[in-house]
């Protein structure tokens, strides 16, 4: 499952693609309506694809880099041995009891 910055992420990324487009055919109609010719005519209609079709291109290599980004990110792991969590049982006094922050140990502290 995607993770809702990654879902913005590419929410923003297809936002930026349909602006490129529209942009691509505002230019398209202009150059048809100022072209000469049917070939200008022609040119700027094959102008106005080669964009959208990068606009498309951008938009999936972004959603790859935010795949990317959130793969090397991975999984947000907290260690369960160290100073500020539970000890592995065996290693050390253990109270078979959970006896967070009490006189009879001090030291135990849970951390969420």
């Amino acid at each position: 499952m995607h993770s809702a910055t990654e879902k913005l992420k590419d929410a923003t990324s297809a936002a930026k693609e349909k602006l490129r487009e529209g942009s691509a055919a505002v230019k398209e109609k202009t150059g048809k309506a100022t072209a000469g010719s049917k070939a200008e005519r022609e040119i700027a209609h094959e102008r106005a694809k080669a964009e959208k079709d990068q606009a498309e291109a951008d938009r999936h290599w972004e959603k790859a880099e935010h795949r990317a980004e959130a793969a090397a990110g991975g999984v947000h792991h907290v260690p369960l041995t160290g100073p500020h969590h539970h000890l592995p049982v065996g290693t050390a006094a253990h109270d078979p009891v959970h006896t967070a922050g009490t006189a009879a140990d001090p030291t135990h502290r849970d951390v969420i």
